[in-house]
């Protein structure tokens, strides 16, 4: 249960036994798949037990408030000093138990700079497709996890080295391995590292960005399709997003108040080069302008796009209202500019004689 201590939520459990052969109660209380997935466990045990149940080693030691002791079954503390992540019991029967172990082992092991004990991770690349039976509402809370914590390049390169990340992003690791694939990471990357220093500096962080720039190279590569069909960008782009969408929420689920800002953020990206006239000030207005922004942004230091636009963008918020309309006056004949075209008059055709 979870008990509320001010605005701390403290999640209070019973110790739970270890699944014996010999309890009477096994199949009442212990419900498994054929696969090993624990679908049903709680069968009170001692403290002993419970700590054997633990995932890792270093999530095992007991703290005992009436007398401030600690106690450790499983040699916690010597893993904690060798910076080990070690699994208690058999690994292939413990991540068949529960797959997201998986990725926790990766989590911590990117959090504390701890290594992954070649007994734990060795089985885990040959066990990664199991993560397919989890909930994908449960993989969503990991991913955020994972990627949402101030660690997220340390936790990618852990779940690439692991074999993980196909089974969470299956078409975005398909793009990364593709002709363009040097440069989604190299934006993915840029990403990753942005999330964590916001994270640093305490400013605020939402699921919608670090998922929005995971399924842009899934986009951006369907897009070539439907455009060569004929569609028209803007709808090439509804049409690729929809369908990045709802392949991707069959592996982590997406909430739609996080898909809608991440489909206004993807659009945007049409319409920021669109700055003539009143064009860049209705575009400033916009909710998501400023997470457009820091995308388009990404998109240049990628080299998925030429470098420019970012940098107007950048100066035009910076400029007062008379340094705007200058800079919208001198776009000229840029891209984007909006100049009317001069309409050619049109000959009269020519009297035969």
């Amino acid at each position: 249960m979870h008990v509320r201590f001010g605005r701390e939520v403290i999640e209070v459990s019973t110790f739970r036994a270890m699944n014996r052969e010999d309890n009477p109660d096994r199949d009442q209380h212990h419900a498994h798949e054929e696969t090993g997935l624990v679908l049903r466990d709680n069968t009170w045990g001692s403290i002993e037990e419970d700590a054997l149940r633990r995932d890792f080693t270093i999530n095992a030691l007991y703290y005992n408030i009436a007398d401030f002791t600690l106690h450790d079954f499983v040699g916690s503390l010597d893993d904690i000093d060798k910076q080990v992540i070690h699994l208690i019991g058999d690994p292939e029967t413990r991540f068949r138990e529960d797959p997201v172990r998986m990725l926790r082992a990766a989590r911590f092991a990117a959090k504390l700079g701890f290594h992954i004990d070649p007994a734990t991770g060795d089985p885990i690349p040959d066990l990664a497709e199991l993560l397919l039976q989890v909930p994908a509402a449960r993989l969503f809370d990991e991913v955020l996890k994972l990627f949402l914590s101030g660690h997220a390049r340390d936790s990618y390169e852990q779940l690439q080295t692991l074999g993980l990340f196909r089974f969470l992003f299956p078409e975005t690791q398909q793009a990364l391995e593709g002709e363009k694939g040097a440069i989604w990471e190299a934006m993915l990357l840029a990403a990753m590292d942005n999330t964590d220093k916001r994270l640093t500096d305490n400013k605020p962080v939402t699921p919608a960005f670090i998922y929005a720039v995971l399924l842009w190279p899934v986009i951006q590569e369907r897009m070539g399709h439907y455009l060569s069909s004929g569609l028209p960008p803007a709808q090439a782009l509804h049409k690729s997003a929809t369908r990045a969408l709802n392949q991707q929420i069959k592996h982590t689920a997406i909430p739609r108040r996080f898909s809608t800002v991440m489909r206004e953020m993807w659009e945007l990206q049409l319409r920021l080069d669109k700055r003539a006239g009143k064009r860049a000030d209705a575009m400033m207005e916009h909710p998501r302008f400023r997470a457009a922004y820091d995308f388009l942004l990404l998109r240049e230091q990628a080299e998925e796009i030429k470098p420019g636009l970012g940098d107007w963008w950048t100066r035009y918020q910076e400029q007062d209202e008379q340094g705007r309309r200058q800079m919208i006056s001198g776009l000229g004949n840029q891209p984007g500019g909006g100049n009317k075209r001069r309409r050619r008059r049109r000959k009269k055709p020519s009297t035969e004689g």
